[in-house]
Protein backbone atom coordinates (compact mmCIF):
# COMPACT_ATOMS: atom_id res chain seq x y z
CA UNK A 1 0.00 0.00 0.00
CA UNK A 2 1.06 3.59 -0.70
CA UNK A 3 -0.55 6.61 0.99
CA UNK A 4 -0.03 10.21 -0.14
CA UNK A 5 -1.31 13.00 2.11
CA UNK A 6 -1.29 16.65 0.93
CA UNK A 7 1.83 16.08 -1.17
CA UNK A 8 3.21 19.25 -2.77
CA UNK A 9 6.31 19.69 -4.92
CA UNK A 10 7.96 23.04 -5.64
CA UNK A 11 10.94 23.37 -7.99
CA UNK A 12 14.18 24.88 -6.69
CA UNK A 13 13.35 28.13 -8.53
CA UNK A 14 10.12 28.41 -6.54
CA UNK A 15 7.72 27.31 -9.30
CA UNK A 16 4.87 25.10 -8.09
CA UNK A 17 4.62 21.77 -9.94
CA UNK A 18 1.63 20.29 -8.12
CA UNK A 19 -0.02 20.65 -4.73
CA UNK A 20 -2.22 18.80 -2.24
CA UNK A 21 -1.98 15.35 -3.82
CA UNK A 22 -4.05 12.87 -1.84
CA UNK A 23 -4.10 9.25 -3.02
CA UNK A 24 -4.30 5.74 -1.60
CA UNK A 25 -2.83 2.87 -3.64
CA UNK A 26 -4.11 -0.37 -2.16
CA UNK A 27 -2.49 -3.78 -2.51
CA UNK A 28 -2.80 -5.20 -6.07
CA UNK A 29 -4.21 -1.92 -7.41
CA UNK A 30 -3.25 -1.13 -11.01
CA UNK A 31 -3.18 2.65 -11.34
CA UNK A 32 -2.42 4.55 -14.54
CA UNK A 33 -1.17 8.11 -14.00
CA UNK A 34 -1.94 10.51 -16.86
CA UNK A 35 -1.68 14.25 -17.44
CA UNK A 36 -0.24 16.77 -19.87
CA UNK A 37 3.49 17.22 -20.40
CA UNK A 38 4.86 19.21 -17.48
CA UNK A 39 2.15 18.11 -15.05
CA UNK A 40 4.76 16.28 -12.96
CA UNK A 41 3.94 12.61 -13.64
CA UNK A 42 7.56 11.44 -13.79
CA UNK A 43 8.45 13.62 -10.81
CA UNK A 44 5.67 12.03 -8.77
CA UNK A 45 6.93 8.54 -9.68
CA UNK A 46 10.45 9.57 -8.66
CA UNK A 47 9.05 10.78 -5.33
CA UNK A 48 7.18 7.49 -4.83
CA UNK A 49 10.42 5.62 -5.57
CA UNK A 50 12.10 7.52 -2.73
CA UNK A 51 14.56 9.27 -5.04
CA UNK A 52 13.18 12.78 -4.48
CA UNK A 53 11.89 14.57 -1.40
CA UNK A 54 8.52 16.31 -1.36
CA UNK A 55 8.26 20.01 -0.54
CA UNK A 56 5.29 19.34 1.75
CA UNK A 57 3.14 16.40 2.75
CA UNK A 58 3.53 12.78 3.81
CA UNK A 59 4.19 9.57 1.84
CA UNK A 60 3.92 6.11 3.38
CA UNK A 61 4.63 2.76 1.71
CA UNK A 62 4.60 -0.69 3.26
CA UNK A 63 7.55 -1.85 1.11
CA UNK A 64 10.24 -0.38 -1.13
CA UNK A 65 8.95 0.01 -4.69
CA UNK A 66 10.85 -1.24 -7.74
CA UNK A 67 11.22 1.71 -10.11
CA UNK A 68 11.71 1.57 -13.90
CA UNK A 69 12.64 5.04 -15.23
CA UNK A 70 11.79 6.39 -18.66
CA UNK A 71 15.40 7.25 -19.55
CA UNK A 72 18.30 4.81 -19.12
CA UNK A 73 21.28 6.86 -20.34
CA UNK A 74 22.55 7.42 -16.79
CA UNK A 75 23.24 3.67 -16.56
CA UNK A 76 25.29 3.38 -19.78
CA UNK A 77 28.60 2.89 -17.93
CA UNK A 78 27.11 0.28 -15.60
CA UNK A 79 27.06 -3.45 -16.21
CA UNK A 80 23.59 -5.05 -16.41
CA UNK A 81 24.15 -6.55 -12.94
CA UNK A 82 25.14 -3.15 -11.53
CA UNK A 83 22.16 -1.39 -13.12
CA UNK A 84 19.84 -4.01 -11.62
CA UNK A 85 21.62 -3.68 -8.22
CA UNK A 86 22.38 -7.40 -7.99
CA UNK A 87 26.13 -7.41 -8.74
CA UNK A 88 27.27 -7.71 -5.11
CA UNK A 89 24.76 -10.47 -4.41
CA UNK A 90 25.82 -12.44 -7.50
CA UNK A 91 29.52 -12.07 -6.63
CA UNK A 92 28.83 -13.27 -3.10
CA UNK A 93 26.89 -16.26 -4.47
CA UNK A 94 29.76 -17.22 -6.78
CA UNK A 95 32.31 -16.85 -3.97
CA UNK A 96 30.26 -19.09 -1.71
CA UNK A 97 30.02 -21.73 -4.47
CA UNK A 98 33.81 -21.62 -4.68
CA UNK A 99 33.97 -22.39 -0.95
CA UNK A 100 34.62 -18.85 0.27
CA UNK A 101 31.83 -18.97 2.88
CA UNK A 102 32.58 -15.78 4.79
CA UNK A 103 30.23 -13.82 7.01
CA UNK A 104 30.46 -10.88 4.59
CA UNK A 105 29.41 -13.04 1.61
CA UNK A 106 26.55 -14.62 3.54
CA UNK A 107 25.38 -11.18 4.60
CA UNK A 108 25.46 -9.92 0.99
CA UNK A 109 23.60 -12.98 -0.31
CA UNK A 110 20.98 -12.70 2.45
CA UNK A 111 19.78 -16.29 1.91
CA UNK A 112 18.83 -15.49 -1.69
CA UNK A 113 20.10 -18.78 -3.15
CA UNK A 114 17.91 -18.60 -6.25
CA UNK A 115 19.08 -15.19 -7.51
CA UNK A 116 21.08 -16.59 -10.43
CA UNK A 117 18.23 -18.87 -11.53
CA UNK A 118 15.77 -15.94 -11.37
CA UNK A 119 18.08 -13.89 -13.60
CA UNK A 120 18.09 -16.64 -16.23
CA UNK A 121 14.33 -17.10 -15.97
CA UNK A 122 13.66 -13.34 -16.19
CA UNK A 123 15.93 -12.89 -19.22
CA UNK A 124 14.25 -15.85 -20.95
CA UNK A 125 10.79 -14.42 -20.19
CA UNK A 126 11.71 -11.08 -21.79
CA UNK A 127 13.49 -12.74 -24.75
CA UNK A 128 16.87 -11.28 -23.77
CA UNK A 129 18.86 -14.03 -25.42
CA UNK A 130 22.65 -13.87 -25.61
CA UNK A 131 23.13 -11.12 -23.03
CA UNK A 132 25.67 -11.33 -20.23
CA UNK A 133 25.11 -9.74 -16.82
CA UNK A 134 28.59 -8.22 -17.14
CA UNK A 135 27.67 -6.48 -20.41
CA UNK A 136 27.52 -2.67 -20.34
CA UNK A 137 24.07 -1.08 -20.52
CA UNK A 138 25.43 1.40 -23.08
CA UNK A 139 26.00 -1.44 -25.58
CA UNK A 140 22.29 -2.31 -25.68
CA UNK A 141 19.53 -0.98 -27.93
CA UNK A 142 16.70 1.07 -26.45
CA UNK A 143 14.39 -1.94 -26.51
CA UNK A 144 16.96 -4.17 -24.80
CA UNK A 145 17.53 -1.59 -22.06
CA UNK A 146 13.80 -1.42 -21.36
CA UNK A 147 13.55 -5.22 -21.24
CA UNK A 148 16.53 -5.48 -18.86
CA UNK A 149 14.82 -3.21 -16.32
CA UNK A 150 11.50 -4.99 -16.84
CA UNK A 151 13.31 -8.28 -16.22
CA UNK A 152 14.35 -6.81 -12.86
CA UNK A 153 10.73 -7.22 -11.70
CA UNK A 154 11.03 -11.02 -11.84
CA UNK A 155 14.49 -10.86 -10.28
CA UNK A 156 13.61 -8.64 -7.30
CA UNK A 157 9.99 -9.84 -6.85
CA UNK A 158 8.78 -6.51 -5.40
CA UNK A 159 5.28 -5.93 -4.04
CA UNK A 160 5.08 -2.46 -5.64
CA UNK A 161 6.24 -1.64 -9.17
CA UNK A 162 6.54 1.90 -10.60
CA UNK A 163 6.76 2.12 -14.41
CA UNK A 164 7.54 5.28 -16.38
CA UNK A 165 6.61 4.90 -20.07
CA UNK A 166 7.57 1.18 -20.10
CA UNK A 167 6.50 0.51 -23.71
CA UNK A 168 8.38 3.44 -25.25
CA UNK A 169 11.22 1.47 -26.85
CA UNK A 170 9.54 -1.91 -27.21
CA UNK A 171 8.64 -3.47 -30.55
CA UNK A 172 5.35 -5.31 -31.07
CA UNK A 173 6.67 -8.56 -29.56
CA UNK A 174 8.06 -6.75 -26.51
CA UNK A 175 4.79 -4.88 -26.01
CA UNK A 176 2.94 -8.18 -26.17
CA UNK A 177 5.04 -9.56 -23.30
CA UNK A 178 4.52 -6.36 -21.31
CA UNK A 179 0.75 -6.48 -21.86
CA UNK A 180 0.65 -10.12 -20.68
CA UNK A 181 2.58 -9.20 -17.53
CA UNK A 182 0.17 -6.35 -16.74
CA UNK A 183 -2.86 -8.61 -17.28
CA UNK A 184 -1.62 -11.47 -15.11
CA UNK A 185 0.44 -9.89 -12.33
CA UNK A 186 -0.76 -9.49 -8.75
CA UNK A 187 1.86 -6.79 -8.12
CA UNK A 188 0.74 -3.33 -7.06
CA UNK A 189 1.34 -1.09 -10.09
CA UNK A 190 1.59 2.65 -10.64
CA UNK A 191 2.38 3.54 -14.24
CA UNK A 192 2.90 6.64 -16.36
CA UNK A 193 2.23 5.97 -20.04
CA UNK A 194 0.80 7.40 -23.25
CA UNK A 195 0.29 3.91 -24.70
CA UNK A 196 -3.50 3.77 -24.83
CA UNK A 197 -3.66 -0.01 -25.37
CA UNK A 198 -1.56 -0.40 -22.23
CA UNK A 199 -3.62 2.18 -20.30
CA UNK A 200 -6.75 0.16 -21.01
CA UNK A 201 -5.29 -2.75 -19.03
CA UNK A 202 -5.30 -0.69 -15.83
CA UNK A 203 -8.31 -0.66 -13.53
CA UNK A 204 -7.92 2.92 -12.24
CA UNK A 205 -6.94 6.10 -14.07
CA UNK A 206 -5.62 9.13 -12.19
CA UNK A 207 -5.30 12.53 -13.87
CA UNK A 208 -2.55 14.76 -12.45
CA UNK A 209 -2.61 18.56 -12.70
CA UNK A 210 -1.22 21.54 -10.79
CA UNK A 211 -4.27 21.52 -8.55
CA UNK A 212 -4.13 17.90 -7.47
CA UNK A 213 -5.16 14.49 -8.68
CA UNK A 214 -8.55 13.29 -9.93
CA UNK A 215 -9.35 9.59 -9.67
CA UNK A 216 -11.48 7.82 -12.28
CA UNK A 217 -12.57 4.30 -11.36
CA UNK A 218 -11.88 2.62 -14.67
CA UNK A 219 -9.47 2.19 -17.57
CA UNK A 220 -8.50 4.80 -20.16
CA UNK A 221 -11.59 4.31 -22.32
CA UNK A 222 -13.77 4.83 -19.24
CA UNK A 223 -11.78 7.96 -18.40
CA UNK A 224 -12.31 9.30 -21.93
CA UNK A 225 -16.07 8.74 -21.66
CA UNK A 226 -16.19 10.60 -18.34
CA UNK A 227 -14.07 13.46 -19.72
CA UNK A 228 -16.38 13.70 -22.72
CA UNK A 229 -19.37 14.10 -20.40
CA UNK A 230 -17.48 16.69 -18.32
CA UNK A 231 -16.47 18.58 -21.47
CA UNK A 232 -20.05 18.58 -22.79
CA UNK A 233 -21.25 20.08 -19.50
CA UNK A 234 -18.37 22.55 -19.59
CA UNK A 235 -19.07 23.58 -23.18
CA UNK A 236 -22.75 24.06 -22.35
CA UNK A 237 -21.77 26.30 -19.43
CA UNK A 238 -19.54 28.23 -21.81
CA UNK A 239 -22.37 28.68 -24.32
CA UNK A 240 -24.77 29.75 -21.57
CA UNK A 241 -22.29 32.34 -20.29
CA UNK A 242 -21.69 33.68 -23.81
CA UNK A 243 -25.47 33.91 -24.33
CA UNK A 244 -25.89 35.63 -20.92
CA UNK A 245 -23.16 38.14 -21.83
CA UNK A 246 -24.82 39.01 -25.14
CA UNK A 247 -28.21 39.40 -23.39
CA UNK A 248 -26.70 41.55 -20.60
CA UNK A 249 -25.14 43.87 -23.19
CA UNK A 250 -28.46 44.13 -25.04
CA UNK A 251 -30.33 44.95 -21.82
CA UNK A 252 -27.67 47.53 -20.93
CA UNK A 253 -28.04 49.21 -24.33
CA UNK A 254 -31.85 49.08 -24.28
CA UNK A 255 -32.05 50.43 -20.71
CA UNK A 256 -29.72 53.34 -21.43
CA UNK A 257 -31.61 54.20 -24.64
CA UNK A 258 -34.95 54.05 -22.76
CA UNK A 259 -33.61 56.28 -19.99
CA UNK A 260 -32.22 58.77 -22.50
CA UNK A 261 -35.63 58.96 -24.27
CA UNK A 262 -37.36 59.53 -20.93
CA UNK A 263 -34.87 62.24 -20.06
CA UNK A 264 -35.39 63.91 -23.47
CA UNK A 265 -39.20 63.89 -23.08
CA UNK A 266 -38.87 65.22 -19.54
CA UNK A 267 -36.67 68.05 -20.73
CA UNK A 268 -39.22 69.11 -23.41
CA UNK A 269 -42.02 69.16 -20.81
CA UNK A 270 -39.85 71.28 -18.50
CA UNK A 271 -39.07 73.73 -21.28
CA UNK A 272 -42.79 74.05 -22.16
CA UNK A 273 -43.64 74.60 -18.52
CA UNK A 274 -41.23 77.57 -18.44
CA UNK A 275 -39.32 76.48 -15.32
CA UNK A 276 -36.53 78.75 -14.01
CA UNK A 277 -32.99 78.01 -15.23
CA UNK A 278 -31.83 76.88 -11.79
CA UNK A 279 -34.63 74.33 -11.59
CA UNK A 280 -33.87 73.15 -15.14
CA UNK A 281 -30.20 72.59 -14.21
CA UNK A 282 -31.15 70.64 -11.08
CA UNK A 283 -33.47 68.36 -13.04
CA UNK A 284 -30.81 67.92 -15.74
CA UNK A 285 -28.20 66.92 -13.15
CA UNK A 286 -30.60 64.45 -11.56
CA UNK A 287 -31.32 62.89 -14.96
CA UNK A 288 -27.60 62.54 -15.74
CA UNK A 289 -26.96 60.95 -12.33
CA UNK A 290 -29.83 58.53 -12.89
CA UNK A 291 -28.46 57.51 -16.31
CA UNK A 292 -24.96 57.16 -14.86
CA UNK A 293 -26.21 54.90 -12.02
CA UNK A 294 -28.11 52.80 -14.55
CA UNK A 295 -24.98 52.41 -16.70
CA UNK A 296 -22.97 51.47 -13.63
CA UNK A 297 -25.40 48.75 -12.57
CA UNK A 298 -25.44 47.17 -16.00
CA UNK A 299 -21.68 47.59 -16.51
CA UNK A 300 -21.07 45.76 -13.22
CA UNK A 301 -23.25 42.87 -14.36
CA UNK A 302 -21.58 42.74 -17.80
CA UNK A 303 -18.13 42.80 -16.20
CA UNK A 304 -19.09 40.01 -13.80
CA UNK A 305 -20.31 37.76 -16.63
CA UNK A 306 -17.24 38.67 -18.73
CA UNK A 307 -14.94 37.61 -15.90
CA UNK A 308 -16.79 34.30 -15.48
CA UNK A 309 -16.42 33.75 -19.22
CA UNK A 310 -12.70 34.58 -19.12
CA UNK A 311 -12.14 32.02 -16.36
CA UNK A 312 -14.08 29.37 -18.27
CA UNK A 313 -12.14 30.02 -21.48
CA UNK A 314 -8.86 29.85 -19.58
CA UNK A 315 -9.61 26.28 -18.49
CA UNK A 316 -10.99 25.24 -21.87
CA UNK A 317 -9.35 21.90 -22.77
CA UNK A 318 -6.25 22.54 -24.88
CA UNK A 319 -7.50 20.15 -27.55
CA UNK A 320 -10.53 22.39 -28.12
CA UNK A 321 -8.36 25.48 -28.59
CA UNK A 322 -6.37 24.06 -31.50
CA UNK A 323 -7.50 24.86 -35.03
CA UNK A 324 -6.30 22.62 -37.87
CA UNK A 325 -5.93 24.24 -41.27
CA UNK A 326 -3.79 22.01 -43.48
CA UNK A 327 -2.96 22.54 -47.11
CA UNK A 328 -3.37 19.20 -48.87
CA UNK A 329 -1.55 17.42 -51.67
CA UNK A 330 -2.67 18.32 -55.19
CA UNK A 331 -1.94 14.80 -56.48
CA UNK A 332 -4.98 12.84 -57.56
CA UNK A 333 -5.84 9.89 -55.34
CA UNK A 334 -4.41 6.62 -56.66
CA UNK A 335 -1.40 8.04 -58.52
CA UNK A 336 1.53 5.59 -58.24
CA UNK A 337 4.28 7.20 -56.15
CA UNK A 338 6.65 4.30 -55.42
CA UNK A 339 7.09 0.86 -56.95
CA UNK A 340 9.53 -1.55 -55.27
CA UNK A 341 10.57 -4.75 -57.10
CA UNK A 342 12.69 -7.40 -55.32
CA UNK A 343 14.26 -4.74 -53.11
CA UNK A 344 16.82 -5.59 -50.40
CA UNK A 345 19.61 -3.85 -48.55
CA UNK A 346 22.50 -4.98 -46.41
CA UNK A 347 25.26 -3.87 -44.13
CA UNK A 348 28.60 -5.69 -44.23
CA UNK A 349 27.26 -7.80 -47.14
CA UNK A 350 24.51 -9.36 -44.97
CA UNK A 351 21.04 -8.72 -46.36
CA UNK A 352 18.46 -7.23 -43.99
CA UNK A 353 15.38 -9.13 -45.11
CA UNK A 354 14.86 -12.85 -45.64
CA UNK A 355 12.66 -12.14 -48.64
CA UNK A 356 13.04 -9.32 -51.12
CA UNK A 357 10.41 -6.60 -50.81
CA UNK A 358 7.74 -6.00 -53.41
CA UNK A 359 5.19 -3.25 -52.86
CA UNK A 360 3.54 -0.20 -54.37
CA UNK A 361 2.55 3.07 -52.68
CA UNK A 362 -0.16 5.23 -54.24
CA UNK A 363 -1.27 8.77 -53.51
CA UNK A 364 -3.71 8.80 -50.59
CA UNK A 365 -2.48 5.48 -49.12
CA UNK A 366 -2.04 5.15 -45.34
CA UNK A 367 0.65 2.55 -44.74
CA UNK A 368 2.44 1.27 -41.63
CA UNK A 369 5.95 -0.14 -41.78
CA UNK A 370 6.16 -2.89 -39.16
CA UNK A 371 8.91 -5.13 -37.86
CA UNK A 372 10.92 -6.05 -34.79
CA UNK A 373 13.65 -3.77 -33.45
CA UNK A 374 16.60 -3.96 -35.85
CA UNK A 375 14.51 -5.22 -38.78
CA UNK A 376 15.49 -2.28 -40.99
CA UNK A 377 12.44 0.01 -40.78
CA UNK A 378 14.49 3.22 -40.82
CA UNK A 379 16.58 1.85 -43.71
CA UNK A 380 13.42 1.26 -45.75
CA UNK A 381 12.21 4.79 -44.99
CA UNK A 382 15.49 6.21 -46.27
CA UNK A 383 15.08 4.23 -49.49
CA UNK A 384 11.49 5.44 -49.89
CA UNK A 385 12.73 9.01 -49.42
CA UNK A 386 15.49 8.46 -51.98
CA UNK A 387 18.33 8.83 -49.48
CA UNK A 388 19.52 5.22 -50.00
CA UNK A 389 19.71 3.07 -53.14
CA UNK A 390 18.70 -0.61 -52.84
CA UNK A 391 21.59 -3.08 -53.09
CA UNK A 392 19.33 -5.38 -55.04
CA UNK A 393 16.14 -4.81 -56.97
CA UNK A 394 14.70 -1.48 -58.10
CA UNK A 395 12.67 1.26 -56.48
CA UNK A 396 10.99 3.65 -58.88
CA UNK A 397 9.92 6.95 -57.33
CA UNK A 398 7.66 9.64 -58.78
CA UNK A 399 8.75 13.23 -58.29
CA UNK A 400 6.92 13.99 -55.05
CA UNK A 401 7.54 16.26 -52.09
CA UNK A 402 7.80 14.42 -48.78
CA UNK A 403 8.09 15.64 -45.22
CA UNK A 404 9.97 13.27 -42.89
CA UNK A 405 9.27 13.68 -39.17
CA UNK A 406 11.87 11.58 -37.35
CA UNK A 407 12.18 10.77 -33.65
CA UNK A 408 14.65 13.63 -33.15
CA UNK A 409 12.39 16.23 -34.85
CA UNK A 410 15.24 17.21 -37.18
CA UNK A 411 12.96 19.62 -39.06
CA UNK A 412 13.27 21.92 -36.05
CA UNK A 413 16.39 24.10 -35.76
CA UNK A 414 17.19 24.36 -32.05
CA UNK A 415 19.13 27.61 -32.55
CA UNK A 416 16.05 29.47 -33.78
CA UNK A 417 13.26 30.93 -31.69
CA UNK A 418 9.75 29.55 -32.19
CA UNK A 419 8.74 32.61 -34.23
CA UNK A 420 11.95 32.50 -36.33
CA UNK A 421 11.32 28.82 -37.03
CA UNK A 422 7.79 29.64 -38.19
CA UNK A 423 9.20 32.29 -40.53
CA UNK A 424 11.45 29.65 -42.13
CA UNK A 425 8.31 27.86 -43.36
CA UNK A 426 6.46 31.03 -44.40
CA UNK A 427 6.41 30.25 -48.14
CA UNK A 428 3.13 32.11 -48.59
CA UNK A 429 4.50 35.44 -47.34
CA UNK A 430 2.10 35.61 -44.40
CA UNK A 431 2.27 38.79 -42.34
CA UNK A 432 3.75 38.65 -38.82
CA UNK A 433 0.28 38.98 -37.32
CA UNK A 434 -1.00 35.98 -39.34
CA UNK A 435 1.97 33.79 -38.32
CA UNK A 436 1.37 34.56 -34.66
CA UNK A 437 -2.30 33.68 -35.08
CA UNK A 438 -1.24 30.27 -36.46
CA UNK A 439 1.18 29.78 -33.55
CA UNK A 440 -1.57 30.63 -31.08
CA UNK A 441 -3.84 28.06 -32.73
CA UNK A 442 -1.29 25.41 -31.78
CA UNK A 443 -0.94 26.69 -28.19
CA UNK A 444 2.25 28.68 -28.84
CA UNK A 445 1.21 31.87 -27.06
CA UNK A 446 3.21 35.09 -26.72
CA UNK A 447 5.37 33.48 -24.00
CA UNK A 448 6.71 31.00 -26.58
CA UNK A 449 7.49 33.27 -29.52
CA UNK A 450 11.00 34.22 -28.37
CA UNK A 451 11.78 30.86 -26.74
CA UNK A 452 14.55 28.78 -28.36
CA UNK A 453 13.28 25.65 -30.09
CA UNK A 454 15.99 23.63 -28.30
CA UNK A 455 14.13 24.19 -25.01
CA UNK A 456 10.86 22.66 -26.28
CA UNK A 457 9.70 19.22 -25.15
CA UNK A 458 9.16 16.40 -27.64
CA UNK A 459 5.42 17.03 -27.63
CA UNK A 460 5.92 20.76 -28.22
CA UNK A 461 8.31 20.09 -31.11
CA UNK A 462 5.81 17.76 -32.76
CA UNK A 463 3.06 20.35 -32.27
CA UNK A 464 5.32 23.05 -33.76
CA UNK A 465 6.01 20.88 -36.84
CA UNK A 466 2.26 20.46 -37.35
CA UNK A 467 1.89 24.23 -37.06
CA UNK A 468 4.68 24.75 -39.62
CA UNK A 469 2.81 22.53 -42.09
CA UNK A 470 -0.19 24.87 -41.81
CA UNK A 471 2.05 27.90 -42.41
CA UNK A 472 3.77 26.41 -45.46
CA UNK A 473 1.34 26.61 -48.38
CA UNK A 474 3.48 24.22 -50.47
CA UNK A 475 1.75 21.08 -49.21
CA UNK A 476 3.73 17.82 -49.00
CA UNK A 477 2.52 14.95 -51.17
CA UNK A 478 3.46 12.52 -48.41
CA UNK A 479 4.21 12.67 -44.71
CA UNK A 480 6.54 10.06 -43.21
CA UNK A 481 6.39 9.55 -39.44
CA UNK A 482 9.03 7.54 -37.55
CA UNK A 483 7.69 6.34 -34.16
CA UNK A 484 5.69 9.57 -33.79
CA UNK A 485 4.07 8.79 -30.43
CA UNK A 486 7.23 7.80 -28.53
CA UNK A 487 7.89 11.17 -26.89
CA UNK A 488 4.35 12.54 -26.76
CA UNK A 489 1.85 12.75 -23.95
CA UNK A 490 -1.76 11.78 -24.58
CA UNK A 491 -2.84 15.34 -25.40
CA UNK A 492 -0.18 15.72 -28.10
CA UNK A 493 -0.93 12.24 -29.48
CA UNK A 494 -4.57 13.27 -29.85
CA UNK A 495 -3.51 16.56 -31.49
CA UNK A 496 -1.31 14.57 -33.90
CA UNK A 497 -4.16 12.13 -34.61
CA UNK A 498 -6.61 14.95 -35.42
CA UNK A 499 -3.98 16.63 -37.62
CA UNK A 500 -3.22 13.43 -39.53
CA UNK A 501 -6.92 12.75 -40.06
CA UNK A 502 -7.40 16.25 -41.50
CA UNK A 503 -4.47 15.78 -43.93
CA UNK A 504 -5.39 14.62 -47.43
CA UNK A 505 -2.22 13.07 -48.78
CA UNK A 506 -0.09 9.95 -48.46
CA UNK A 507 0.87 8.80 -44.97
CA UNK A 508 3.71 6.37 -44.16
CA UNK A 509 4.16 5.50 -40.48
CA UNK A 510 6.66 3.46 -38.51
CA UNK A 511 4.95 2.68 -35.23
CA UNK A 512 4.36 -0.12 -32.72
CA UNK A 513 1.37 1.78 -31.35
CA UNK A 514 -1.56 -0.16 -32.83
CA UNK A 515 -4.09 2.14 -31.15
CA UNK A 516 -2.59 5.18 -32.87
CA UNK A 517 -2.44 3.41 -36.24
CA UNK A 518 -6.11 2.52 -36.00
CA UNK A 519 -7.11 6.06 -34.98
CA UNK A 520 -5.00 7.52 -37.83
CA UNK A 521 -6.85 5.40 -40.40
CA UNK A 522 -3.82 3.31 -41.36
CA UNK A 523 -5.28 0.38 -43.31
CA UNK A 524 -2.27 -1.29 -44.94
CA UNK A 525 1.19 -2.40 -43.88
CA UNK A 526 4.63 -3.48 -45.05
CA UNK A 527 5.95 -6.13 -42.67
CA UNK A 528 9.74 -6.59 -42.45
CA UNK A 529 11.15 -9.97 -41.43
Amino acid sequence: MIILQNVTYIHNNGDLLFSDINLIVNKQNKIALIGNNGAGKSTLLTILAGNLLVSKGIIKANSKPYYIPQIFGQFNDYSIAEALQIEDKLKAFQEILKGNVTEANLLLLDDDWSVEDRCKEAFAYWKLHGLSLSQKIGSLSGGQKAKVFLAGIRIHCPEIVLLDEPSNHLDAAGRGILYDYIKTTTDTLVMVSHDRALLNLFTTTCELSRNGITVYGGNYDFYKEQKMIENEIFNQDLKNKEKALRRAKEIERESVERQQKLDARGKKKQEKAGLPTISMNTLKNNAEKSTSRLKGVHAEKVNSISEDLRVLRAILPDMDKIKMDFYNSNLHKGKVLITAKDVNFGYNEALLWKQNLNFQIRSGDRIAIKGLNGSGKTTLIRMILGELVPQSGTMDRAGVKSVYIDQDYSLIDGKLSVYEQAQQFNSGALLEHDIKIRLNRFLFTRDYWDKLCSTLSGGEKMRLILCLLTINNDAPDSIVLDEPTNNLDILNIEILTVAINSYRGTLIVVSHDEYFLKQAGVDNSIVLE
